[in-house]
């Protein structure tokens, strides 16, 4: 019930705002604030090495004269400094030059069904509860093997807020909503080979979250696992990309059809609605009102509906991702993806890890990238990468200091399989990747 009562302060303080805006000569409007809180603690070697204690809010208000566009922020939320804001973000729209495409989005698109996602789930943990939590986590990692010889330190977060947005043609919402994660580094060494890796685990609910002594084991594991790595020699192979990195390859696909990268021309994918980008068995579909999952939303950043689409159906591009600005500048129609995508599902195959590793046969399974190589104008991809060197199946040896290299065009279309093992820690839902042939340089 308080936190009802919070939102409800909260919507009545958009509220005001956006009719400050339009005293003061605005013609549009619109102005979104979030107030959060949360507690950080992390653990490192037994000790405790930080207690954060969070507490922000914020507002901003951007603002339409025409098309002459001002925005401005604030974290004090006194009616004075409200008043003030919005005389900075009007000052700002009067000195601009108008965009033609500039302005709020498409009315009828708005949301207008609120129904509850599932978002909060308020976790009571105090300082105390939360370093004996972390340091069970970092103890089953440090006690895992005895070559784990260091530790990064194990956190426990959490996470809640409130979130409201409004518009000056008549939108006003907001909701509460949680996060909380338990992550944990460790190091290895082994005959003057030191190697380190990590987990985490998030979710919404407390009670979604794998064990801290589980998350612990998985950190020690990996990072043995990595112990005793060679490099490669220059070569092409078959690269399987692990569930966890296979979200980026993902990710680089969403950045080329979104609509700055498409109305700016700095997109290898420019042209590609209703083509054919990937094999036929590829099927990217959004669900963004999945109930509790961490990236669901009823409406994007400018307060448009989401609803579940197809991104990509039998390999063929099926939706850019706009915001209303972009949409414009392309002649075209808001998709609800201002802010990103939310909740992007790759559709599973019927095989396993261990089978992926079968169907590659002799490749590289890559489980950590490097640096940022990738070119969104050419599409050209050139990452460092480490990961395991696999023959017939069956995982060899760890690998390092090597780089993988393709064009994304190219590797998109040459994709053998996705995986059903399905990381559900992010936006992006996908299981590993299978991709025919990279180029491998290594020494």
């Amino acid at each position: 019930m308080q936190t009802q009562q919070e939102i409800k302060r909260l919507e009545a303080i958009i509220a005001d705002l956006l009719l400050e805006a339009k005293t003061q000569g605005a013609s549009q409007a619109d102005a979104g604030l979030s107030v959060d809180n949360g507690l950080s603690v992390n653990v490192r070697l037994g000790e405790v090495e930080t207690i954060e204690h969070h507490c922000s809010q914020g507002l901003g208000v951007t603002v339409y004269f025409g098309q002459q566009k001002g925005s401005a922020s604030s974290t004090d939320l006194s009616p004075q400094s409200i008043k003030e804001t919005v005389s900075a973000a009007c000052s700002i729209a009067r000195y601009s030059s108008a965009d033609s495409f500039a302005g709020l989005p498409d009315p009828e698109r708005l949301a207008t069904e609120f129904k509850d996602l599932d978002l909060n789930h308020p976790w009571e943990l105090n300082a105390e509860d939360a370093i004996s939590l972390a340091t069970r986590c970092e103890d089953s990692a440090r006690n895992y093997h005895a070559d784990i010889s260091n530790s990064e330190g194990a956190s426990v977060d959490t996470y809640g807020g409130i979130r409201v947005f409004g518009n000056s043609l008549g939108f006003l919402h907001g909701y509460a909503s949680t996060r909380h994660s338990i992550s944990c580094s460790v190091l290895g060494e082994r005959n003057g080979d030191m190697e380190r890796d990590y987990w985490y685990s998030v979710a919404r609910n407390k009670d979604q979250l794998d064990a801290v002594e589980l998350v612990g084991t998985k950190a020690a594991e990996r990072t043995i696992q990595r112990l005793g790595a060679q490099s490669l020699s220059t070569r092409k192979c078959p690269v399987l990309y692990s569930a966890e990195v296979a979200s980026g390859l993902i990710g680089s696909f969403l950045g080329a059809i979104s609509g700055g990268s498409l109305y700016r021309k700095s997109s290898f994918l420019l042209d590609s609605l209703d083509t054919k980008v990937f094999p036929e068995f590829i099927h990217l579909y959004e669900q963004p009102h999945l109930l509790g999952a961490l990236g669901s939303a009823l409406y994007d950043a400018e307060g448009v509906a989401t609803q579940a689409k197809d991104i990509v159906a039998d390999g063929i591009v099926k939706s850019y991702l706009l915001n209303s600005y972009a949409a414009r500048k392309l002649g075209m129609q808001s998709t609800g993806h201002a802010g990103g995508i939310h909740n992007l599902c790759v559709a599973p195959g019927d095989k396993d890890f261990a089978q992926l590793l079968q169907q590659m046969d002799t490749g590289l399974l890559v489980t950590e990238l490097m640096g940022q190589g990738v070119n969104p104008v050419t599409g050209d991809y050139s990452r460092g990468a480490s990961g395991f060197w696999v023959e017939q199946g069956v995982i060899q040896y760890p690998v390092q200091e090597i780089t993988i290299a393709g064009n994304l065009k190219d590797m998109f279309q040459h994709v053998l399989a996705v995986g059903n093992d399905i990381d559900y820690r992010g936006n992006i839902r996908t299981g590993s990747i299978l991709i025919e042939e990279m180029a491998i340089a290594g020494e």
